[in-house]
């Protein structure tokens, strides 16, 4: 297990110091084939509920596919952080409903849902730093995401899970430990990519 942690933490700097050298352009061009091709997953768009969250910094950008699933419909829940990292959840009301918080994250300012909230989701949209051609996501470590799969299937949810990553970041392997899940699809700016997990 700790060499698979240490593995992960060497990928996960590496990963990063790609996406710290991506321009502002490349992160627009990026949000745009995005947008384009989640759009075109049927999972997110005819889903009464999607839980998603927004991106900060060098991330693949969501803010335009929030507005967008809004805009067909979908209610769509974004994450709080919790002092515990766990995620509390509140329905995304445009991006006037935005505040900073925390680790430099926008949050939503509307009333919180609590944890269980994600539960309603049919779709639950995850950040992560790579995905392996078995759907083994590699997220940043935090442990706040891996709380939610556990919470889902604790509860029996089966939400479509769906990493958004840059085209590169879909890689051969990444080191798994026991709680691992994988997702359902990864959505990059070239398409979409489906896995079985």
């Amino acid at each position: 297990m700790e060499e698979n942690q240490a593995v992960k933490a060497e990928l996960r700097q590496r990963l990063l110091a790609l996406r710290a050298h991506r321009t502002p352009e490349d992160v627009a061009a990026a949000e745009r084939g995005l947008i384009r091709h989640a759009l075109e997953l049927t999972v997110l768009t005819r889903s009464g509920t999607v839980a998603a969250y927004v991106s900060v910094g060098r991330e693949p950008g969501t803010r335009g596919l929030l507005d967008a699933l809004c805009a067909a419909g979908v209610r769509v829940l974004l994450p709080v952080l919790m002092a515990d990292n766990d995620l509390d959840w509140a329905v995304y009301e445009g991006p006037g409903s935005l505040r900073p918080a925390r680790r430099g994250l926008l949050e939503p300012a509307g009333p919180r849902l609590g944890p269980a909230a994600v539960l309603e989701a049919g779709a639950v949209l995850l950040p992560g730093l790579a995905v392996d051609e078995r759907g083994m996501r590699l997220g940043r470590g935090g442990g706040s995401y891996d709380r939610v799969l556990q919470r889902l299937e604790q509860a029996g949810a089966d939400p479509a899970r769906v990493v958004l990553l840059y085209a590169d970041e879909v890689v051969p392997r990444v080191p798994q430990e026991a709680h691992d899940r994988p997702v359902h699809a990864a959505v990059t700016p070239r398409g979409v990519r489906h896995f079985g997990g």
